[in-house]
C-alpha cells in the first residue's frame, strides 16, 4: 500500500508546482522585457570600460593576446562596489580582485591536472557555491560571482603547464590592479562624489512624496538613512565643511519627510530638484547652501563591510542559496557533459547566474532575461566572429560591449546579457581561432543552465516566498 503524503509535503509540492507554472506564464516573460527607470550614472560604466581598454591595449602592444582576456577579467573587479564611499570601495574592489585572481589560479591548476570534465564541473560547482556565499555575506555588489567562475572556467580550458598557471595568475593580477586603480582614481579629484550622489538620491526620494504621497515615505526614509551611512563611511571622524553642508541638506530632507502628512513637501520640491541637479555634477563648485563648519558634528562610523560580513556568514538564507547554487551547477554541468555539449562549464555558469535572484520571482525573471540575452548576444558574436578580424577591432568591440553592459545593468538584465554574452565570446576568441559555431554552443549550454536553475529554485522554494503569486495567482 503506498505511503500517504503528509499535509506539509502536499503543501510544499503544490507551492513548487505553482512556482514552476509562474516561470511559463505570460506575466513572467512580459516582466522580463520591461525596462526599469534606474537612477544610474554613466561614470562607473565608463571607468569599467576604461579599465578593460587599458589592459587590452597593453595585451596587444606586448603581443600577448592569449593573456589579454584574463587581464580583462581581472579589470572587471572595477565593476564592483559602485556608488560606495571610496574608503569602502577600495576594500571591496581589492577583495573581488583577489578573488578573481584566486579563482583563475584554481581553474588553471585544475586544467594542468588533466582531470576529466566531470571532475572539473564538480570542483567549479563547489567554487561557485563558495563565491555566492562569500560575495553575499560581504555584500560585494556588482556583476556577481559569475565573473569568478568565468575566470576559473577560462583558465581551466587554457592552462596545461605550470608556466601557463603562472602566466594566467600574473595577467589576471595585473588586470585586477589596473581595475582597482581606475576605480579609485576619482577619489583624488572628487572625494565627495559618492556622498553627493547618495544625498542627491535622498532628495529625489523626498521630492517623490508630493507625487506619490504616503507610499513614498518609507523609500525616502531609507534613502536618507543610506546617505547618512555613506557620509559617515566616507568622511573623517569629524565632518569637513562640505560634509557638513551635505548633512544640512539631509536635515532639511528629514524635516520634509516628518511634515509630509501636512503637505509641507510641496514647498520644497523645486528647491530639492535644484540641489539634486547640482549634487550630481562633477564640479567642485556647486550651488548648495553654504553653512559654517564650526562645530561640525562628529560622525559615528558604522562597522566596516568586513566585520559585517563575518557577522553574516552563518546567515541561513545565504547558506541555503549556496546549496541551491551547488546543486544546480552540478546538475546543469553534468547534464551538458552527458549530452555531449562542447562547453558544459557554461551550463554551470548559466545555472549559477539564474539563481542570483533575491526571490523566486526575481530568479525566474533573471533566467528568462539571461536566456533571451544570450541568444541575441550569441547571434551578435557570431556575426562579429564571422568577419575574421584581427585583435584590435575585437578588443575595441569588447570595450564597447562591456561599457554598454554596465550602462544597462540597472535597467534591464536581458539587454545587459546581450552585451555580456557577445563580450564573453569575443574574449574567448582573443588569441585563439574560434568560429561562429561557438555561439550555438553558448545558446545550448545557457538553455540547460537556466532551465536547471529554475527547476532547482522551484523545487527548493521556501513556502514564505510568495512574491510570484502577485503576478501569477494560484489556481
Amino acid at each position: 500500500m503506498p505511503l500517504a503524503t503528509s499535509a506539509p509535503d502536499r503543501s510544499r509540492l503544490r507551492h513548487s508546482r505553482i512556482a514552476l507554472a509562474h516561470s511559463l506564464s505570460p506575466t513572467a516573460w512580459r516582466e522580463s522585457l520591461e525596462f526599469r527607470s534606474a537612477d544610474a550614472t554613466r561614470a562607473p560604466a565608463l571607468r569599467v570600460g576604461a579599465a578593460v581598454l587599458v589592459v587590452l591595449v597593453a595585451g596587444g602592444l606586448l603581443d600577448l593576446p592569449h593573456l589579454a582576456g584574463f587581464a580583462a577579467l581581472g579589470a572587471l573587479a572595477s565593476a564592483f562596489g559602485r556608488y560606495e564611499p571610496y574608503s569602502q570601495q577600495a576594500g571591496k574592489v581589492a577583495v573581488v580582485g583577489l578573488g578573481v585572481v584566486g579563482y583563475a589560479a584554481l581553474g588553471a591548476a585544475v586544467g594542468t591536472t588533466g582531470a576529466a570534465m566531470w571532475t572539473q564541473i564538480a570542483v567549479l560547482s563547489v567554487a561557485a557555491a563558495i563565491a555566492f556565499w562569500i560575495l553575499g555575506a560581504f555584500r560585494l555588489s556588482g556583476p556577481g560571482p559569475v565573473i569568478l567562475i568565468f575566470a576559473a572556467a577560462g583558465a581551466a580550458g587554457f592552462a596545461r603547464t605550470a608556466v601557463d598557471v603562472r602566466d594566467v595568475v600574473v595577467a589576471t593580477a595585473l588586470g585586477a590592479l589596473v581595475g582597482w586603480a581606475v576605480a579609485m582614481l576619482p577619489a583624488l579629484h572628487h572625494p565627495h562624489g559618492p556622498a553627493r550622489l547618495a544625498v542627491a538620491r535622498a532628495l529625489a526620494a523626498v521630492a517623490a512624496i508630493e507625487r506619490d504621497g504616503e507610499r513614498a515615505v518609507p523609500g525616502a526614509r531609507a534613502a536618507i538613512a543610506r546617505a547618512h551611512v555613506v557620509l559617515a563611511l566616507g568622511s573623517r571622524r569629524r565632518a569637513d565643511r562640505h560634509t557638513h553642508e551635505l548633512l544640512a541638506l539631509l536635515g532639511a530632507a528629514e524635516t520634509v519627510v516628518e511634515g509630509a502628512a501636512s503637505g509641507v513637501a510641496a514647498d520644497r520640491v523645486a528647491e530639492f530638484a535644484l540641489f539634486e541637479a547640482e549634487l550630481r555634477k562633477v564640479r567642485r563648485d556647486i550651488a548648495i547652501p553654504r553653512v559654517d563648519a564650526a562645530g561640525a558634528p562628529v560622525l559615528e562610523r558604522p562597522a566596516g563591510f568586513v566585520r559585517e560580513g563575518f557577522a553574516r556568514v552563518r546567515d541561513r538564507a545565504l547558506l541555503v542559496g549556496a546549496g541551491r547554487v551547488l546543486l544546480a551547477a552540478l546538475i546543469a554541468g553534468w547534464f551538458a557533459e552527458a549530452a555531449g555539449l562542447q562547453h558544459p562549464l557554461w551550463a554551470t555558469m548559466g545555472a549559477m547566474a539564474a539563481l542570483q535572484g533575491a526571490n523566486y520571482r526575481h530568479t525566474v525573471q533573471r533566467a528568462i532575461q539571461r536566456l533571451l540575452g544570450n541568444v541575441a548576444g550569441a547571434v551578435l558574436a557570431a556575426a562579429l566572429l564571422a568577419l575574421s578580424l584581427d585583435y584590435w577591432p575585437y578588443a575595441l568591440a569588447i570595450v564597447v560591449l562591456q561599457t554598454v553592459a554596465e550602462l544597462y545593468v540597472m535597467k534591464n538584465y536581458a539587454a545587459t546579457s546581450v552585451a555580456v554574452t557577445a563580450m564573453a565570446l569575443l574574449l574567448t576568441g582573443l588569441g585563439s581561432s574560434v568560429g561562429p559555431e561557438i555561439a550555438l554552443s553558448r545558446i545550448a549550454d545557457t538553455l540547460v543552465g537556466v532551465v536547471v536553475g529554475v527547476l532547482v529554485a522551484a523545487a527548493t522554494i521556501d513556502r514564505s516566498d510568495r512574491h510570484h503569486l502577485t503576478a501569477a495567482p494560484a489556481r
